[in-house]
């Protein structure tokens, strides 16, 4: 989500990006300036902080606006594979490959099925997988946006969706805002999911209960959710996207990476507007209910990802004490464009187990 350390997700939920929700965060240390200093001195330190955070993002951004145009490069093949369907008064894109089990893979936000493109080849060799853009990501045009637009909306667009193309049993694949659709219909079906693969969802209503969370809440709300759904509303999406970028991969970031990467940004713009400006985009989510959950589950965490989502995947640990858990090393909330190789050998390792 620059997701995609989406991020959110919430993407630049680019992961992203829960996510797009992309975790770019600066890895340079932190230097205390000397307060003794006169005033000019102070200045010219701080000048160089910038410049020395900026440059030590600057090569992971290259590499994940690098990433994301090769993804793109791979749509262009499954391109004749793109069907659509009109499920719950909306029009819904997929790509489909591949025999036997079905798996659907559900993007993060401010991104759509292309997110998938380096997983297709690799999963669709032993499954039916089935990637689609949410209700108002790309290439969809969905007009109408609700106000109270969240993840229970699209996880009934997800249950329509497999009604259309008559699954009733699915290996369900989420990541940030994806992943959190995926807990929203496997509490509400069950029944209909054979193993969840969860790659941080973004259960923001859990941070008031953990020790540290409501203050990460109140950043992540008050410096990028709230004025970049403002700046939506007044029309504004490049100043949307800006602060989106700046609040997951730092100040300066969106003008840092490639213009294609900018440019799948704003094909799901409207996504985003749906999302920052809905009454209840974090709509609650019971502990009790999912540390019931029953089928195979697997978590997926990057190593470096932003600490409320750490947190959260911390909690889902410890509610799910039989879930298999896989940290993807030195990644951050962007581990399936950071390390697609690792998240997807991990992820077809754990369906052929179930």
């Amino acid at each position: 989500m620059i997701r995609h350390n989406s991020h959110y997700a919430a993407f630049c939920a680019l992961s992203p990006w829960e996510g797009p929700e992309i975790d770019c965060r600066m890895q340079s240390n932190y230097v205390r300036p000397n307060l003794t200093r006169k005033p000019r001195d102070a200045v010219r330190v701080s000048m160089m902080l910038r410049t020395r955070q900026l440059m030590s993002s600057l090569p992971l951004l290259l590499l994940l606006s690098t990433g994301l145009v090769a993804q793109q490069g791979d749509g262009e093949r499954f391109s004749a594979l793109l069907k659509n369907v009109r499920v719950n008064g909306v029009k819904l894109h997929y790509l489909e490959k591949g025999n036997g089990i079905p798996v659907v893979l559900i993007h993060g936000g401010l991104a759509d099925y292309r997110e998938w493109n380096p997983q297709i080849e690799r999963i669709s060799s032993h499954y039916r997988v089935i990637a689609y853009s949410r209700r108002y990501n790309y290439p969809n045009n969905n007009a109408e946006i609700l106000p109270d637009h969240s993840a229970i909306v699209e996880a009934r667009d997800l249950a329509a969706l497999l009604d259309e193309l008559k699954l009733e049993r699915v290996h369900v694949v989420g990541y940030s805002y994806g992943a959190l659709t995926a807990l929203f219909f496997a509490t509400e079906h069950p029944e209909r999911v054979r193993s969840l693969t969860l790659a941080e969802p973004p259960i923001l209503g859990w941070l008031k209960q953990i020790p540290g969370g409501q203050a990460e809440l109140d950043r992540f709300m008050q410096t990028m959710w709230r004025p970049a759904g403002e700046a939506l509303q007044k029309g504004e999406p490049e100043r949307a996207l800006r602060i989106t970028c700046d609040y997951f991969s730092g100040k300066g970031s969106f003008d840092q990476v490639r213009a294609e990467f900018r440019q799948s940004l704003v094909d799901n713009i409207r996504e985003w507007k749906a999302l920052t400006t809905s009454r209840d985009a974090f709509p609650p989510l019971s502990r009790d209910v999912v540390g019931n959950l029953k089928f195979p589950i697997l978590l997926l965490t990057g190593e470096k990802t932003l600490a409320p989502l750490r947190m959260i995947n911390d909690a889902l640990n410890h509610l799910l004490p039989n879930a298999e858990q896989v940290t993807v090393p030195g990644a951050t909330h962007d581990m399936w464009l950071q390390d697609p190789e690792r998240c997807g050998q991990a992820t077809v390792e754990f369906l052929a187990r179930h």
